[in-house]
């Protein structure tokens, strides 16, 4: 989509006559309530391959947007770019438009030697240097995946066989020096040199650059939210390996996740209960069977 050039609002929260959002360009009804974050805009495609239905949005700088059904579930996918500024911009507006549960799905870098590149990592938490949440709310806020949405993925990955892992991850506001790397022509601080060994002993799992700003803000605005990552890196090791059906994986996990959660809210309405607990399995069970809760 073109920028269009008499573009007009109002400069609080910048949107069109007809709701259309600045950074994603998508209006109330284009965006299901359950969405799946990308950084790549060429992910999105990939992602909407899986579904039963899907249709193009709209693609403006660095945001791509699908939306469709799987499993007749509504799901949408919308990429954020790199970073936590332009993934702030992009949940702000998809919250805006109707969306209420997100799930990033992205790379990684390992900082445990245990970990593979190709092995998926299910986000249970972030420790908050990404930059963009600081302007949201004090640094002792942490930024927490919503239990929910940690139980369905991590359900979604035993249903499909897949190897991975559940922790905290490190979401950094840069590729380079702000994971321990050196930048160009070997600028380094010292304490780059220290910030690998510090998380690892804490137990971190990974390097990435926008879970803490998606969890934060979800948690800021009464939403949900978590994140998957494939590892492309084992840091320890110093390998780097991008390995295509790790990212398969990890989309074919979020999207099942997806569906988890649609049955989960189903069962949390039909139930009364505000937040889901195995045991509404059980009964959702003997509901079917005929027996008495």
């Amino acid at each position: 989509m073109a920028q269009d050039l008499k573009w007009k609002a109002k400069a609080n929260r910048p949107e069109s006559a007809d709701q259309s959002q600045y950074h994603i360009r998508c209006r109330p009804g284009d965006v299901e309530k359950y969405v799946l974050l990308p950084g790549d805009p060429e992910r999105v495609g990939q992602m909407a391959q899986l579904w039963d239905e899907k249709k193009h949005i709209a693609t403006y700088r660095e945001h791509v947007t699908y939306t469709g059904k799987v499993g007749g579930v509504g799901i949408s996918a919308c990429s954020t770019g790199a970073g936590g500024p332009s993934t702030a911009s992009a949940l702000e507006e998809l919250a805006e438009v109707g969306a209420e549960t997100f799930l990033r799905v992205g790379t990684c870098g390992a900082m445990q030697e245990d970990i593979a590149p190709g092995d998926l990592i299910i986000c249970a938490g972030a420790v908050r240097y990404d930059g963009t949440s600081d302007q949201y709310v004090d640094q002792k806020f942490p930024a927490i995946a919503n239990q929910e949405v940690v139980m369905a993925t991590i359900e979604a990955a035993e249903r499909l066989g897949v190897t991975y892992h559940v922790g905290i991850g490190y979401t950094a506001a840069s590729f380079f020096c702000g994971q321990g790397r050196p930048g160009y022509n070997n600028y380094n601080q010292s304490w780059m040199h220290t910030i690998m060994d510090d998380m690892q002993r804490a137990g971190v799992l990974n390097f990435e650059m926008e879970a803490a700003t998606v969890l934060t803000l979800s948690s800021l605005f009464n939403l949900r939210a978590g994140a998957i990552f494939t590892a492309v890196a084992n840091r320890v090791k110093d390998e780097f390996e991008y390995k295509g059906e790790g990212v398969e994986q990890s989309i074919a996990v979020a999207t099942e996740a997806i569906k988890i959660l649609s049955h989960w809210d189903q069962l949390k309405k039909e139930s009364g209960k505000p937040y889901f607990y195995p045991s509404l399995l059980k009964q959702q069970t003997k509901i079917e069977g005929g027996s008495v809760l």
